[in-house]
């Protein structure tokens, strides 16, 4: 009886997540005891969406580990606060969390929001330590299209560089159901945001493949119909055949936002895409 109990409880979870705005979502669903919110909206640069939230851990000393974690959206909708349950999941397991809020398409086209992920690496560089994170230990990760923008603005390295920032201050790349090798262009979204460009190729992060990449875990669901698995198995390809330390994770039957679903505290048993996530970190 406890366990049917409990059964239904995850799937009306599930349902949830599903049916309603993820900000409704992350009201109601459970939170990870261990992580807390340390700062909300910090300024990271000088547009009205260069705002982070800042998660820690509850207990313990740093310095801890430095998680930059981009959220996605098509790269023309969402926010940060709704991943609040994200946030503390990774902060309870002994890391510094960053979300941030990014220049959003049409007001602000490719590659802005490439400049945004760039920027918001420059910031946490420089701040990770005024909440007890390591600047030496960054990882930058994101999910669907925030995915992207972490691969784009680390891969390529001008980015950075035009900020004065060393992309080898990226200890590790996590990259969920990431767009990363998606030409030709599909008719929608992608066809909207990069259509216009006269150089295709240079949007692909697959492009920016390099022997000198940082460590890398892709992970994507085998029921993904909004980002194709080719994107992640491809570009673990491409970097394993330079000799990057590239590591792709499938997980069965799991959809596009299966993943992300997964780092809520009742619904970790859909994947295992907190634990890989936490081990690769810990691992590297």
């Amino acid at each position: 009886m406890i366990l049917s109990v409990v059964g239904a409880a995850v799937l009306l979870l599930a349902l949830l997540y599903y049916f309603v705005p993820l900000e409704t979502f992350n009201l109601l669903v459970p939170k990870d005891a261990g992580g807390k919110i340390a700062a909300k909206d910090v300024a990271y640069g000088e547009d009205p969406r260069h705002k982070v939230d800042v998660y820690v851990p509850t207990s313990g000393e740093g310095p801890w580990p430095t998680v930059i974690f981009i959220h996605g959206g098509s790269w023309s909708t969402g926010n940060k606060d709704p991943y609040a349950f994200l946030g503390q999941a990774l902060a309870a397991q002994g890391f510094v969390v960053m979300l941030p809020n990014y220049r959003l398409h049409p007001q602000n086209r490719y590659p802005g929001f490439v400049q945004d992920a760039a920027l918001v690496i420059d910031w946490a560089t420089r701040h990770a330590g005024e909440y007890g994170g390591d600047p030496k230990h960054i990882y930058a990760a994101g999910h669907s299209a925030g995915g992207y923008n972490v691969a784009q603005a680390v891969l390529d390295k001008r980015y950075l560089a035009e900020l004065g920032t060393d992309a080898s201050a990226i200890r590790g790349l996590i990259l969920l159901s990431a767009p990363l090798d998606f030409l030709p262009l599909d008719p929608g979204t992608a066809r909207d945001v990069f259509g216009r460009e006269t150089d295709l190729p240079a949007t692909q992060p697959i492009t920016y493949v390099r022997a000198d990449a940082p460590p890398t875990l892709l992970l994507y669901g085998t029921a993904d119909t909004t980002v194709k698995p080719k994107n992640s198995i491809n570009t673990a390809k491409a970097m394993q055949a330079v000799g990057v330390n590239a590591t792709l994770k499938a997980y069965a039957g799991v959809s596009h936002v299966g993943i992300l679903l997964a780092f809520a505290k009742p619904l970790h048993g859909i994947a295992p895409s907190l634990a890989d996530m936490v081990d690769f970190i810990r691992s590297h």
